[in-house]
Formats: structure tokens, C-alpha cells, sequence
């Protein structure tokens, strides 16, 4: 049985830059992956069956888990069933890429069992077909992302903590691409800019998250207090950067919703497992 971490990212920022005549939004955003973790556990077995525990809510032709070992099947040298184990602690539908980053580790993890053979930069063009935050998942670096989301520049960012909240609201992402206020123009940027004033970066869907769901607003006042609250993704988490003069025990212990801590990370640690 094999045990290995899934982590979460934050959005430092998040453009949309354009449109594409398919209707996919061009965007430019930084992926900041932090130590909030899923656990993932696979075990191989004599059946052909692949078995999910841990998501009941999700059926499992829709599961990105059953459906990444699904592209890899014609490819396995060695193809056996699994029996796959998630232990969630990155919520869902919170703009923290959970269910990216349990298709980016089913699909490292199953291409070594299965002996497939793909290197990172093909796993993470699999991906893409799972969704556009997949491969930076694959990869496990910080980057700065534009396209859709799968042109990736490796960066090195700043070691930091967070405060992220967890409004208790499912945001819909269709239904914020759908609204005409969402501003789909944005200049083109770079990341030195980003670098010399970050605080000049923010997140083209906060504005209708907060307008169409009152629980991000309240997060967002909430954190404003003390800093500088951003969404992530399309929310709804919200989070700010942990300062020298916080007081975090008592932003956590007086915050409306759930909250955690996190620390950023420099690269993911299944960079360094090997099966």
C-alpha cells in the first residue's frame, strides 16, 4: 500500500485576459501551492475493478480520480485493479484545487504502478483533458500560469503563511463565467510586475462573489481587517498573508466560518517519491 500527500494551491492573483472562440477563458494568474494535503492511498489487487473510498458524494464516472486512471489504462504495461483510499481535508468547490490535485497524483502515482511509462511533461498534457488546474498539480512547482491555465512558468516565490477561510457556500464556477459583469480584458501583465506590486494583482470574479454570495463578502471584511483579503480560484475560500503583527490565534478563534493556517510551499513533496 502505498500512502501519499495531494496539495492545495492558492491563486496569488487571477486575470482573464481574453476569450477563445471554443468559449475557454484566456487568464493569467501565480499558483501557490500550500501543506493543506489530501491523503491518497493505493493499493493494488487482482481484480480489474477500480475501487474510490472517501468520495460518496461523488458518483464515479464523474470522479477526476477514477477518470485519470481511466486515460492511462490504454497505456499500462501492468494493468491491475486498485483500490484507492482519499482522505479529504481540502474542502470542495472552495477555489483550493482539490479535485486537480487528486487527478495529478492518481495519475504520477498510477503511470509508476501500472508502468506506463509517461514522463511529467505528457502527464501533465493528459491532464489538461481533466481540467486546466491538473497540471500544475502534475508538475508540483509554484508558476505562473497563462493560457487556460496550461502555459506554466516555474517560479521561485517567497516562503510565507496564510489565513484562509472557508465561507460555508458552494460557489458555482459556471455561474460566475456566465455573468456579463465579469471583466474578461484585462491587460497582459508579467511576473516582475507581479513582483514589484503585488498588492496592484487581484481576482476578476471577487467582486461577483461577493455580490452573489453574502458568505465570501463576510469572509472578505472579516480578513480586511487585518490584511489584505483575496479570493483563490472562484472561491469560496478567501485568504490573506500572515504579518509580523497578526495575532492569528485570535483572527482564527473570532472567524465566521472554518479557518486554517497554511504555509506555502516550495515545490510538492510527491517530487521526491518514487514508488
Amino acid at each position: 500500500m502505498i500512502r501519499v500527500p495531494s496539495p492545495a494551491k492558492l491563486n496569488l492573483f487571477l486575470h482573464i485576459t481574453g476569450r477563445r472562440e471554443n468559449g475557454y477563458h484566456e487568464l493569467q494568474s501565480i499558483f501557490q501551492l500550500i501543506d493543506l494535503y489530501d491523503w491518497m492511498e493505493f493499493e493494488q489487487s487482482d481484480s480489474a475493478e477500480i475501487q474510490i473510498d472517501g468520495l460518496n458524494s461523488v458518483e464515479l464516472e464523474q470522479n477526476l480520480i477514477y477518470k485519470a486512471t481511466q486515460i492511462l489504462k490504454p497505456f499500462a504495461q501492468t494493468v491491475s485493479g486498485l483500490k484507492i483510499r482519499i482522505e479529504k481535508n481540502i474542502p470542495m468547490g472552495a477555489g483550493l484545487g482539490g479535485g486537480s490535485s487528486n487527478a495529478a497524483t492518481t495519475l504520477r502515482i498510477v503511470n509508476q504502478l501500472w508502468n506506463c511509462g509517461f514522463t511529467l511533461q505528457q502527464l501533465a498534457d493528459l491532464g489538461l483533458k481533466l481540467g486546466a488546474d491538473v497540471p500544475i498539480f502534475v508538475h508540483g512547482k509554484n508558476a505562473w500560469a497563462e493560457g487556460i491555465g496550461e502555459h506554466l512558468t516555474f517560479i521561485d516565490l517567497d516562503q510565507k503563511q496564510y489565513i484562509v477561510l472557508k465561507p460555508d457556500c458552494f460557489i458555482s464556477t459556471q455561474l460566475l463565467f456566465s455573468q456579463k459583469a465579469l471583466t474578461r480584458d484585462t491587460k497582459t501583465t508579467k511576473f516582475c510586475a507581479y513582483q514589484i506590486k503585488p498588492s496592484d494583482f487581484g481576482n476578476a470574479f471577487e467582486p461577483l462573489a461577493r455580490s452573489l454570495y453574502p458568505e465570501v463578502d463576510e469572509a472578505m471584511q472579516y480578513l480586511d481587517q487585518f490584511g489584505v483579503a483575496k479570493l483563490t480560484g472562484t472561491g469560496a475560500c478567501v485568504f490573506t498573508e500572515v504579518t509580523e503583527n497578526m495575532n492569528v490565534e485570535e483572527i482564527l478563534a473570532h472567524s465566521p466560518c472554518k479557518s486554517y493556517v497554511v504555509n506555502s510551499l516550495k515545490e510538492s513533496p510527491l517530487n521526491h517519491f518514487e514508488v
